[in-house]
C-alpha cells in the first residue's frame, strides 16, 4: 500500500505526526482511568515508532528496547497501583529513552552532506523527543522535591503531565509563555539545562542548513 510504503520511507514523519497528535488527544484522556490507559497506549505507539526510527539510524535498537519496555511496564503499573517510586523510576526510564532516541536521530541528520525529506521531518521529531524527555525529567523532579513547580491555577497541587509538557515545549522553544514556574533549585536547574539544549539545537540545525546551502553554491 502506498501509505505503508511512505511510512517506511519516512519513519521520522510518522513519529512526528503521532507525537503531535498525542499533544492534541491527551486533554481528552484526563480525569479517568480509562483515559490514562488510552494515553499509555498512545505512549506505546510513540515508543514503538521511536524505536523504528532509531533502527534506521546509527543508534542501537537493543538499547531503545531495553529502555522502552520497562518504561512502558512501569507506566501501566502506575495506572493501577501508583506510588512515588514507580512514578520516579518510570520517569527516569522514559527520559533516558527519549533522549537516546533524539541523540540517534541527531546522528542520523548529521551523518552525511545530503538533506533528505525524512531528515527534514527528523528535525521536528528530534525537537519533540527532547521536549518529551525533559517533561519526564520534570516529573522526576516533582516526585523528588514536591512543590518544585507552581502554576496560576491551583498552585499548591502537583502539576499534571500536560502542564509539565507545556512547560517543556515553551522552555525548549525559548518562547517563555508558560504559566508553570519552577521554584525549587532542582526544578530551575533542569529548566536551565533545557534552555541551553534548545538554543544549542536551533543553532546546530540552522548552521548545518546554512553550511550545506553555501557548499552547494560553491560546487
Amino acid at each position: 500500500m502506498s501509505w505503508f510504503t511512505g511510512a517506511r520511507r519516512h519513519p521520522s514523519a510518522v513519529l512526528l505526526v503521532v507525537q503531535l497528535l498525542g499533544v492534541v488527544i491527551y486533554p481528552l484522556t484526563q480525569g479517568s482511568q480509562a483515559g490514562r490507559v488510552g494515553f499509555e497506549i498512545i505512549g506505546i505507539v510513540v515508543l514503538v515508532l521511536a524505536v523504528f526510527s532509531v533502527r534506521a539510524t546509527p543508534g542501537l535498537t537493543w538499547i531503545s528496547i531495553g529502555l522502552g519496555i520497562p518504561a512502558v511496564t512501569l507506566s501501566f503499573i502506575d495506572v493501577y497501583n501508583s506510588s512515588d517510586a514507580v512514578v520516579a523510576i518510570s520517569a527516569v526510564l522514559h527520559a533516558a529513552f527519549y533522549f537516546y532516541a533524539a541523540y540517534s536521530l541527531l546522528r542520523y541528520m548529521l551523518s552525511d552532506h545530503d538533506v533528505s525529506t525524512d531528515e527534514l521531518y527528523a528535525t521536528g521529531a528530534t525537537f519533540t523527543l527532547v521536549a518529551w524527555g525533559f517533561a519526564y525529567l520534570f516529573v522526576f523532579v516533582q516526585v523528588l522535591v514536591p512543590g518544585s513547580f507552581i502554576a496560576a491555577v491551583a498552585p499548591s497541587n502537583d502539576r499534571t503531565w500536560m502542564e509539565l509538557l507545556f512547560l517543556s515545549f515553551t522552555t525548549l522553544s525559548s518562547t517563555g509563555l508558560s504559566d508553570v514556574v519552577p521554584i525549587s533549585d532542582w526544578g530551575r536547574s533542569v529548566v536551565m539545562l533545557e534552555q541551553l539544549a534548545g538554543l544549542g539545537y536551533v543553532a546546530m540545525v540552522v548552521s548545518r542548513l546554512v553550511g550545506l546551502t553555501l557548499s552547494r553554491r560553491t560546487t
